[in-house]
Parts: structure tokens; C-alpha cells; sequence
């Protein structure tokens, strides 16, 4: 249910009316109430700082006290389209960009951040952020974690430009952080891009991390480096989205989101007619990344034919598997990298979907679909289900996946972090903003699609 009206963290009467616009054209009332609760959960609850004049924005992930990247980009897609009409909320998003460049400015390979001290908030001590070796050094009074994702770089571009999109504004691009920022960003990415050997000799590396952990997933091989690679064009990751190790470095749906954010960042520039040198360099490494996801992305599936894989090193070690967490291959077409009809990408789908191929892919009485090591065997995500239905031209398959969410609440009315396949009460994080917001923007998306499907 969403918090009593004292409680929440902003309101907004254009997100209110929006509300009660799309449960309009909701038959299913139980649906009704889920949307009621999940669209406008990022506004009730997350908005833990918010300076209207500057401005600048600070939103937690949920239960945990720190703004992510990716998760915080995510959670205001939904409300891109009511800033053109609503000032407080356009200046609530272009409050996250400025953080965000602010926050990248600070330490460009951090995936989440402390408040920042002038928010008056504390910061939130990280149990799993100690006994570390990384490189560069960073502040843990600004930086909650320092798990290089590639997909945050590509998020901060994501919001800005369809920030951009939406309001026309693009006055907060002459502010020395967001510049400088980008320009950051781009020199790193560019970094990553570099191979592991220069001949007979080891090439720096730009970011290491380093855990000392009985867990895996926590750590990175090769004293934090990452595994070799061969230069492909794309970039190298450290983490995936869902904050787990990479086992070859080059995550292709992080790659093929960098690669598209990349291109919409150099379209931008390029329309606004500024920063000529940011425009030619972000349009150059987008073509390289495309380039090299699309020459060394792909593998041959003994069933499935030509597919996308998830990880590669460009020596020719591929993993064919997907997770739940966005960017997946599951997302490209919802990414923006390739038509859903695109023949490698349909192949991709069945493969990712499918139990005897994915080996994060479950099925169960309860629910079925894909999860990932960060939430260990059995458990889905709900937002891979989400995400299933937005990427699906098939009106059956998008109802089963609105009838698979409906029912994975556990009666508290918001969409959670993952789910047992076999026991609806064996759940993880029951307050998951990013969750909550791509399952409303599926909601927003299938009865625009097929009116009536709830």
C-alpha cells in the first residue's frame, strides 16, 4: 500500500491525476490497486533529499540508504513524460542529473553514493564494503560502493538525454559538473576499452577491485582486474547490473545499452550544436562498441542458431546464460539496441527463456521465470517478468506475465526483488523502487498496447 499522505517523501498532482487516468482504463481491480501503489512509489518513499532551487535530488534505492546510478535513472523513467507539462517534476529529474554528475565528478567508477553532506543526511555505513583493495581510492563518506558497472555510465546519459527529450531544456549542460562529468566518462570509457596486454607486457588498468570474501560474485579475478581480454572495440565491466562479479569482462547488454546511450548523447549534442568534441568522441566510441558487440557479441547456439551472448573476452570465451537484472539480452530491443523481430535477438529470447538453456531461468508453481546468482537458485525476478512482457508482441504472453505479477505481492501491494518459484512467502527486499517503477511503466505500456488485456 503506499504511505499515508504526511509520510511521503513528494507529491505531485500531475503524477495524482495520472494515477487515477491509467486505473481509468484498468478493468481488474486488484490491478487497479497495484498500479495506484507502484507508479508512484519512487515519489512516496525515495526522494530522501530534494533542493528545488538548484537543483538537485538524492534518491535511495529503497531499503538501502543510497542512490545507485542505474536504479536511481530507472526509477524516474516513468515520470519522463509528465515533465513537459509539470515544472516540479521536470526540476525533481534535472535535480538527479545534476546529482548524478556531481556524484560521477566525485569518483567516476562508484555504482552508488553517500548523501552528500550538505543534504544534512547521514552516511549509511556499507556492512559488505570493507576488507577491500581498489583502485583508484575512494571516500566511503561519498561513495557507499565502488563496484564498477558499466551500465552507470549509460544511465546518466540515458536521463540526460531523455531529459532533454521531453522538456527542451538543455541549460544544465553549460554547468562545469555535468561537462565535466561527460568528459570523464568518456575518457574512461575509452580506457576500458584497452586490452589487457600490450604485446609481451601488462596495459594499466584503470579501475581494480578487490575483496577479500568467501563469495565470488564479490571480487574480480586477476588481483581485481578482471580476466584478460582481447581488444573488440566494446568496454570492459567489472560488475554486472545486479552488483555481481563479471566473469568475462565484457558484458554485451551493458556494452549494447552504453552503445545506444552513446549515440543519443552525440544526437543531442549534435542538434544543440555545442561541445563539438564530446559529440565527435561519444559518436566514435558508439560506433566501436557496435562494432565489436556485433562481431564479437554473437555466438553459434548448437539449438538456438546465431544468438547474443552475455559476457565475452574477445579470445573466444563466451557465457550464454541472461539475468534478471537490466541491461539483459532479454532488454535489447527495450534498450534501444535491436528490433524485437531482429532474427539473432528472437533467437537470444528462446534461449534466455528457456530451462534447459538458461541456467538462471526456474520455473515453479508460483511464478517462473529469470533471476540471477545475487539472489541465488530458484528465485525470479518480477521485473524480468516485466521486462518479458514489454519485449513480447504476443498478447497471451503479456497477459501471463501481468497474471504472474498481480500474484507475487505476498498481499503487501508492491512489486518485490525476487521471489521463490515454489513459495510465494520466500521473497527478497519487499521495498524495491527500481522494481515498482519498471513494473509500472509494463502496466502503462500493455494497455496502451492491448486496451482491455486488464
Amino acid at each position: 500500500m503506499r504511505p499515508p499522505v504526511s509520510c511521503r517523501t513528494f507529491h505531485n498532482p500531475t503524477i495524482e491525476r495520472a494515477i487515477r487516468d491509467v486505473s481509468s482504463a484498468i478493468r481488474d481491480p486488484d490491478w487497479r490497486q497495484l498500479f495506484a501503489n507502484i507508479f508512484p512509489n519512487t515519489l512516496d518513499t525515495t526522494v530522501a533529499w530534494h533542493n528545488a532551487s538548484a537543483p538537485f535530488t538524492f534518491l535511495v534505492t529503497g531499503d538501502i540508504t543510497a542512490q545507485w546510478i542505474r536504479d536511481s535513472a530507472n526509477q524516474v523513467l516513468p515520470y519522463l513524460p509528465y515533465t513537459s507539462v509539470d515544472q516540479a517534476l521536470a526540476k525533481l529529474v534535472l535535480g538527479l542529473i545534476n546529482m548524478q554528475a556531481e556524484e560521477l565528478n566525485d569518483y567516476p567508477f562508484g555504482n552508488a553514493f553517500q548523501p552528500p553532506p550538505r543534504s544534512g543526511l547521514a552516511p549509511e555505513p556499507n556492512g559488505i564494503a570493507v576488507n577491500l583493495a581498489v583502485s583508484p581510492p575512494f571516500n566511503n563518506r561519498t561513495v557507499f560502493e565502488a563496484k564498477f558497472e558499466l551500465d552507470s555510465f549509460a544511465s546518466f546519459f540515458q536521463v540526460t538525454t531523455a531529459y532533454w527529450r521531453s522538456t527542451g531544456d538543455y541549460e544544465f549542460i553549460y554547468s562545469p559538473a555535468w561537462s565535466a562529468a561527460a568528459g570523464k566518462v568518456l575518457d574512461a570509457i575509452r580506457a576500458l576499452q584497452m586490452p589487457t596486454y600490450a604485446g609481451k607486457q601488462l596495459n594499466p588498468s584503470p579501475v581494480t577491485y578487490k575483496r577479500y570474501t568467501d563469495q565470488a560474485q564479490e571480487t574480480q579475478f586477476g588481483g581485481g582486474r578482471g580476466n584478460p581480454v582481447k581488444y573488440t572495440g566494446m568496454a570492459r565491466s567489472l560488475f554486472r547490473p545486479s552488483d555481481d562479479a563479471t566473469i568475462f569482462p565484457f558484458l554485451v547488454p551493458a556494452n549494447a545499452f552504453l552503445c545506444v546511450e552513446l549515440e543519443n548523447l552525440s544526437d543531442m549534442l549534435n542538434t544543440l550544436r555545442v561541445f563539438p568534441e564530446l559529440r565527435d568522441r561519444a559518436a566514435k566510441l558508439a560506433a566501436q562498441i557496435r562494432a565489436g558487440v556485433l562481431q564479437f557479441g554473437t555466438a553459434m547456439h548448437p539449438k538456438h542458431g546465431k544468438v547474443f551472448a552475455y559476457e565475452v573476452d574477445g579470445y573466444g570465451s563466451v557465457l550464454l546464460t541472461d539475468d534478471a537484472n537490466g541491461p539483459s539480452l532479454l532488454s535489447l530491443p527495450y534498450l534501444g539496441f535491436v528490433n524485437a523481430t531482429d532474427p539473432t535477438y528472437r533467437n537470444t529470447r528462446k534461449m534466455v527463456l528457456s530451462l534447459d538453456d538458461n541456467p538462471w531461468y526456474f520455473e515453479g508453481p508460483y511464478i517462473h521465470g529469470i533471476g540471477g546468482p545475487h539472489t541465488g537458485y530458484l528465485k525470479v525476478w518480477p521485473m524480468a517478468v516485466a521486462m518479458r512482457g514489454m519485449t513480447s508482441d504476443n498478447s497471451d504472453e503479456v497477459k501471463e506475465c501481468l497474471d504472474q505479477l498481480k500474484a507475487t505481492t505476498s498481499g503487501l501491494g508492491l512489486i518485490h526483488e525476487s521471489v521463490n518459484v515454489n513459495d510465494g512467502a520466500d521473497y527478497t527486499r519487499s521495498w524495491f523502487a527500481w522494481g515498482n517503477a519498471l513494473t509500472s511503466q509494463f502496466v502503462i505500456d500493455a494497455i496502451t498496447r492491448f486496451p482491455g488485456i486488464i
